[in-house]
């Protein structure tokens, strides 16, 4: 019997009405012959909600403190969703996350899965029980309570996924999968059909919301397969899977962007061996996650170097900066919190040269103007003024015309030319 994990967030448990639906929905799925496992998050705003009454009784909360008080939420919706899949006729029962077998290491607040005992659900899925699991929180090796971090419950869906050896990983949100650019921003973006890890993984990093960066990494290195879908319109998703390379393949897949990160400049920095370890190991040892990354040519033997970090990872990286300047002898540090970051993605631009060109092309007709370049064999990235990110979306987004779909089939042995097949965005809708 197939068996399917599926996670619901904030939105699709919003409220009493829309856990009602959701529960129909999940007794549909173990009624037409699949075994069923949810991963639910906290209802609509919840978590938003427990965070500011944290903040009336603390300027800054105790971090384990804060994850006992944090998984309150999905214990709410596990408990509202069980209750109502029974009211159906269904067999439900509810775990949270330590009785799910979730184990993480012990950093509060951003804590990693490291392993998944998931022998109580086994146990209830073998008695053709659906096992509503809370999602976003595990047990620490210290037998702490711990949280996975914002979007955390796509983590714990695809933990179970993998642990549970499920056929798919349903991620059931209030978008319909996986689109060329942010439809908010681009109305006339496109849903794409299906993805590979790779491409999804530069999506998120590049400040894609649809899933959890770490829920994609997981799903990669298990090869869970994912779709994500609209939990208001149950329609067909977005698939996201290992490439096939007899697969006809887009060369752009999308563009991602992101206002959340900051810029720091550690100016005058020596340029000897070793100072970029001095500046950036500190660094890691906070935790502080670092992205993008860029050196100046040495002057008079001086250097600056730039890199972009969370916006909200300032507050701990600036009293380490400052120690950073004053044992490498570094002249000044400046930060930058109104910058953006636009990517463009895509499998097909390894085998086809000039698409950072025909990027940077576009950015420079709108008169928008590049600070950093990042590249990787499937993504272009560039750091430009937050208050440009929805026009240089827009403008990359038509320079590629990603409204229409021109897929790329390499070819074939007996041929040197190249199959295209176009379909237009409304035949998509």
């Amino acid at each position: 019997m197939p068996l399917i994990v599926q996670k619901y967030g904030g939105t699709s448990v919003g409220d009493a009405e829309q856990i009602k639906r959701v529960a129909e929905r999940v007794v549909a799925t173990q009624a037409a012959g699949n075994k069923v496992c949810v991963v639910v998050s906290a209802m609509g705003h919840t978590t938003d909600a427990l965070v500011e009454l944290a903040s009336q009784i603390s300027a800054v909360p105790d971090s384990r403190e804060m994850d006992m008080l944090l998984t309150a939420g999905e214990r709410i919706s596990m408990a509202l969703l069980s209750m109502a899949i029974n009211e159906l006729g269904g067999r439900a029962i509810s775990f949270t996350g330590s009785q799910a077998g979730i184990v993480t290491d012990t950093s509060h607040g951003r804590a990693k899965i490291i392993e998944v005992k998931a022998d109580r659900v086994r146990e209830a899925l073998a008695e053709d029980r659906i096992a509503i699991v809370a999602g976003f929180q595990g047990v620490s090796t210290a037998f702490d309570v711990t949280t996975l971090g914002r979007g955390g419950s796509d983590a714990s869906a695809v933990a179970l996924a993998a642990a549970l050896d499920a056929d798919a990983c349903e991620i059931w949100t209030d978008v319909e999968g996986v689109f060329t650019a942010d439809p908010q921003v681009v109305p006339e973006a496109r849903k794409l059909h299906a993805v590979s890890y790779e491409e999804m993984l530069e999506m998120a990093a590049g400040g894609a919301g649809v899933l959890m960066l770490r829920s994609v990494e997981y799903a990669r290195n298990y090869g869970v397969k994912l779709h994500v879908r609209s939990t208001f319109t149950g329609a067909e998703g977005t698939w996201i899977t290992e490439e096939d390379e007899r697969m006809e393949q887009a060369i752009i897949s999308g563009i991602a962007h992101d206002v959340s990160e900051a810029k720091v400049t550690v100016k005058g920095v020596p340029d000897h061996p070793g100072v970029a370890s001095r500046v950036f190991r500190p660094l890691a040892d906070e935790g502080v996650n670092i992205d993008m990354i860029v050196q100046n040519v040495s002057d008079d033997g001086k250097t600056d170097i730039s890199f972009t970090l969370p916006k909200a990872d300032l507050p701990r990286a600036l009293p380490v900066l400052e120690q950073i300047r004053g044992n490498i002898g570094a002249e000044e540090i400046r930060t930058d919190d109104e910058i953006a970051k636009v990517s463009l993605v895509g499998a097909g631009m390894k085998s086809h040269p000039g698409v950072a060109a025909d990027m940077f092309d576009a950015l420079a007709g709108a008169n928008i103007n590049i600070e950093i370049i990042s590249t990787s064999s499937i993504r272009v990235s560039c750091v430009i003024r937050a208050f440009e990110v929805e026009r240089a979306v827009k403008v990359i987004h038509d320079r590629f015309q990603l409204s229409t779909e021109v897929i790329f089939r390499e070819s074939h042995p007996e041929t040197l030319t190249p199959k295209l097949k176009v379909v237009r965005a409304e035949d998509d809708r």
